[in-house]
């Protein structure tokens, strides 16, 4: 199955940082839509941390949260956000898990679709075709009103 992409007067206004090297992009509305019709065959990945992930909850149809970014104490005990070196084997371990392979549909989501920009690339880096990144992340989805689960605990 092919996702469609952001509509393309959409994708113009998009600010480099959201921007990706595969160009694939959806809303919280197509991605929810592409979910309900073929959501066995997509992998959906939440990127943000685990601690936002507690505390706010997240899209019911996520398959699991795999955050891009963690936080690493330095030298001096001061907290550093840095990639997430286990993010690309983790994402790789759930599409197993789901009986998908590297050239399934995988979508991203995080806050307001910086963070799943940058992860969507990491996963074209190492070979993914059809990774998208919702744009407008969890922000999107809430304003929506689209399934959430506030206890994933």
């Amino acid at each position: 199955m092919t996702a469609c992409g952001l509509k393309s007067n959409l994708k113009a206004d998009l600010p480099d940082k959201k921007r990706t090297e595969l160009e694939l992009y959806l809303t919280a509305t197509e991605a929810y839509d592409l979910l309900k019709k073929d959501g066995k065959n997509i992998l959906f990945i939440d990127v943000r941390t685990q601690a936002e992930v507690v505390s706010l909850g997240m899209p019911t149809f996520a398959d699991a949260n795999v955050p891009y970014l963690r936080k690493k104490q330095n030298e001096n005990k001061k907290d550093l956000v840095v990639v997430n070196n286990d993010f690309v084997p983790a994402v790789e371990a759930r599409l197993k898990e789901k009986g998908l392979h590297k050239q399934s549909t995988v979508l991203l989501i995080c806050h307001q679709g910086n963070r799943s920009a940058r992860a969507t690339n990491a996963l074209a880096g190492v070979g993914y075709k059809k990774v998208y990144h919702v744009t407008d992340g969890v922000t999107g989805w809430k304003k929506s009103d689209l399934p959430w689960a506030d206890d994933t605990q």
